[in-house]
């Protein structure tokens, strides 16, 4: 049975994708805790992390610092944080979100209220530190995942 970040992967979902590579995605969360924060998920169903080959862990790793940097620069946050809970559906991905203080770890605090515009408008703004930073190639040119 194919996770929901599956179908978002294969465009049976909506998605604000932010990058795009041959191993993982970047989307955001329609739940975010902070303006920005994404969800870097492999293109493979792997449940958790533990259960993750190690060149997999990795490249995540890097995706997620890449897009850290990138939203450090976009809301000029003094710091990326970087979680790995995995109780929400059961496919691996890294929570990657701008942040001000250890608040940003508590995904309690997430806003399932955010109205679409706002969303689409922090993945934009996403997108676009990615290119000024030189990750064009990974940033897709449409928000959906329908032509990744």
């Amino acid at each position: 049975m194919s996770t929901v970040f599956s179908r978002i992967i294969a465009g049976e979902i909506p998605g604000r994708f932010v990058w795009a590579d041959d191993v993982c995605v970047a989307f955001s969360t329609v739940a975010p805790v902070t303006d920005g924060h994404v969800l870097v998920v492999p293109r493979i169903e792997v449940d958790q992390l533990t259960d993750a080959p190690d060149d997999l862990v990795a490249h995540l790793a890097v995706v997620a610092a890449t897009i850290g940097r990138a939203q450090r620069a976009a809301w000029d946050a003094p710091r990326a944080a970087v979680m790995v809970a995995g109780f929400e559906v059961p496919h691996l991905h890294v929570h990657v979100l701008p942040a001000w203080d250890e608040g940003a770890l508590r995904l309690d605090r997430a806003r399932g209220d955010v109205p679409p515009e706002e969303l689409d408008a922090a993945a934009e703004r996403l997108r676009e530190a990615l290119r000024e930073a030189g990750h064009g190639a990974h940033v897709p040119r449409v928000l959906d995942s329908a032509r990744l």
